[in-house]
């Protein structure tokens, strides 16, 4: 009796044991994600910040609900609102009244750097090796991710929105209504005589043969993503990768920094805008319209207009559903008198600190936080803060579809989505998801490139003519780079004068308000003033030690 006795009780202690830990684990184990799924677990509850676009109806969507089953947190929002440029993040950080995270944070390197010091970010990095396994791998494939998003204190404060979109890499293109060429039987201009002579042709031989001196040769948009066309422009001449960079007008010769727009080859763009300018072949307004009127050209009711633009895609400024938009093509970078002949190049795995967690959080938030992150950078994650769930406005791919390369396509977006300006589901790309070039470029797309659902084949197309342009990458300033805390308040004051006083000056020279020979020198002598030497030598530091940290 004693012997089953002692049986006995063991049975009921080990049955105890395995309940308590059923229990404790939630009765489910850890996905790949990190996350626990559990139904007894109580969920963390999470304040975050996030920008609602103006495209999305609700956060209060099945995708935010996924999100917090499959991490377990409870998301309390504080929203800020559309295209609002960081305005109610800065009120909340100055307020000291923050969330515990940021999921649309933006913060630049410096601000990183900034909040970092004075503790109210948390570093990341052990929490990443702890809690985030897939990350974590992407860390291990892609060191030249974790380099970028580490900062000079080693220390990583923000993880961005990846997106390693091809053609956003070389969107600083120029885009000319092929139909006119064709109709004057001129061939696709190579260099910026002949292009010159092209938008000649544009205004003097009515093209669209309404009888009427109608036509705009050439125009762009300003604060526009790659609507300023002294920005392709100039590439004929020196490199200039634009304007609203983090780093505007900034070039590497022989590992110097320098400013493009002091420089000799800058004068000599600037002649030759200023000569388009004087002949009437540049719209006046593209130094002072927005998107919108732009497409108030590229959309004209009536006949066609518009004979070539600067913007990042052509849709952009002639709409999808005017079958106008088919009729321009993406112009070759020009070759310049000296032979100079570039592309910008915008490829960067991001930095901008969208994802941080601050110093509200405790233990519990900063686990079930970066827990979420993780969940995020997977591919369900992704496409959700996209799109939305699967199944609703994505899908896997069936094995005949296939993507940009013409290989297997992984996933399909259902028309719909793209056709409707209001959506109800996902974050509209609000939050820090991971897109590498794999991910983004496996969407399954028509082969047809001028149908609708071949939009995306057709920028890959054009991009191509881009390819190959870009400076070397010994000449190119970095786009992801950490200024010391100490440097980067100052960088930005000097950045802010410097790069308004460019801007300025450039639009005086272009119409005609200065003189580009008798006022160049003054303008060149203008930087003292603005202490350009030392913000060159602030941004020559942080490229020395970029140099030091990819070694």
């Amino acid at each position: 009796m004693r012997q089953t006795w002692k049986i006995s009780l063991g049975i009921i202690l080990s049955a105890m044991l395995l309940l308590s830990a059923c229990s404790n684990n939630g009765g489910s184990s850890k996905g790949s994600n990190g996350g626990d799924n559990g139904e007894s677990a109580k969920p963390v509850k999470l304040s975050a910040f996030i920008n609602q676009s103006p495209n999305l109806s609700t956060l209060k969507n099945p995708f935010t609900k996924q999100v917090e089953e499959k991490t377990n947190v409870q998301l309390q929002f504080i929203v800020g609102p559309p295209n609002d440029n960081n305005d109610k993040r800065n009120v909340l950080m100055a307020s000291g009244d923050y969330p515990e995270v940021f999921l649309s944070g933006n913060f630049t390197p410096a601000e990183q750097m900034k909040f970092g010091k004075q503790g109210v970010f948390l570093p990341l990095n052990d929490l990443i090796d702890q809690y985030a396994p897939n990350i974590k791998k992407i860390f291990e494939e892609r060191p030249d991710l974790k380099t970028a998003v580490t900062s000079a204190d080693g220390n990583i404060y923000g993880m961005p929105q990846v997106n390693e979109c091809y053609h956003c890499w070389y969107a600083q293109k120029l885009w000319i209504n092929q139909k006119w060429l064709d109709k004057l039987g001129l061939d696709m201009p190579t260099t910026t005589e002949e292009f010159a002579n092209v938008l000649k042709a544009f205004k003097t031989q009515d093209p669209n043969g309404n009888g009427k001196a109608d036509e705009v040769p050439l125009s762009g948009a300003l604060s526009t993503w790659h609507g300023d066309l002294t920005g392709y422009l100039m590439n004929a001449f020196i490199y200039n990768n634009g304007d609203n960079q983090p780093y505007s007008y900034i070039r590497v010769k022989d590992g110097e920094v320098q400013l493009s727009a002091s420089q000799p080859e800058w004068k000599d763009g600037l002649a030759y805008l200023a000569s388009l300018y004087k002949d009437g072949l540049i719209d006046p307004q593209a130094f002072t319209q927005n998107q919108e009127g732009l497409q108030q050209l590229g959309n004209n009711v009536g006949d066609t207009i518009l004979g070539a633009f600067t913007i990042g895609h052509a849709q952009m400024a002639v709409a999808s559903s005017d079958p106008r938009n088919l009729d321009y093509v993406a112009v070759p970078p020009l070759k310049g008198p000296n032979g100079v002949q570039l592309s910008g190049y915008y490829k960067s795995v991001g930095n901008q600190g969208r994802f941080v967690i601050t110093d509200k959080a405790n233990e519990e938030q900063q686990i079930a936080a970066i827990k979420m992150l993780d969940y995020l950078w997977t591919e369900e994650g992704t496409w959700g803060q996209v799109f939305s769930v699967e199944g609703t406005s994505w899908s896997k791919a069936s094995p005949d579809q296939l993507n940009v390369n013409g290989k297997p396509a992984s996933y399909q977006v259902d028309p719909s989505y793209r056709s409707e300006t209001i959506h109800n589901d996902g974050w509209d790309q609000a939050g820090p998801d991971f897109r590498p070039r794999e991910r983004f470029e496996s969407e399954a797309v028509s082969q047809d490139m001028f149908s609708p659902e071949g939009y995306e084949l057709r920028l890959v197309t054009e991009t191509k003519k881009y390819e190959g342009f870009e400076p070397k990458e010994a000449e190119l300033f970095p786009i992801d780079i950490f200024i010391s805390a100490e440097d980067s308040e100052k960088a930005a004051q000097l950045k802010a004068t410097i790069e308004d006083y460019v801007k300025s000056n450039m639009l005086q020279f272009i119409t005609g308000h200065k003189d580009v020979e008798k006022d160049w020198n003054s303008y060149v002598q203008g930087f003292d003033g603005l202490k350009l030497k030392e913000y060159l030598s602030i941004l020559q530091k942080a490229y020395d030690a970029n140099l030091s940290k990819m070694k």
